[in-house]
């Protein structure tokens, strides 16, 4: 699949600033995800929502897989898939 990517030609595109809202430890574990693929945040955004617009689960290796694992270990991340539709904001 890498070399299928480097044989494409640059898709252009013209992107916009945002500001988005995200649960904290979430926002952690995806910067750091960003982080180790030497990827910007909306970068690594854009391509987990392009797979899912596609209806790919699984936009990363079986390593970054375990490597994600990892960091919501570190920063306490505990939500799963189902928890995205029952989300609370704490008050300030």
């Amino acid at each position: 699949m890498a070399q299928e990517q480097q044989n494409r030609e640059p898709v252009v595109v013209e992107r916009v600033q945002t500001g988005v809202r995200m649960e904290k430890r979430l926002l952690k574990v995806l910067k750091a995800v960003a982080e180790q693929k030497d990827l910007t945040l909306g970068d690594l955004l854009e391509g987990i929502v392009l797979h899912a617009f596609e209806g790919k689960a699984v936009p990363f290796s079986a390593q970054t897989l375990k490597d994600i694992e990892q960091f919501k270990s570190i920063y306490g991340m505990t939500l799963k898939a189902a928890d995205s539709h029952n989300l609370k904001e704490r008050k300030r």
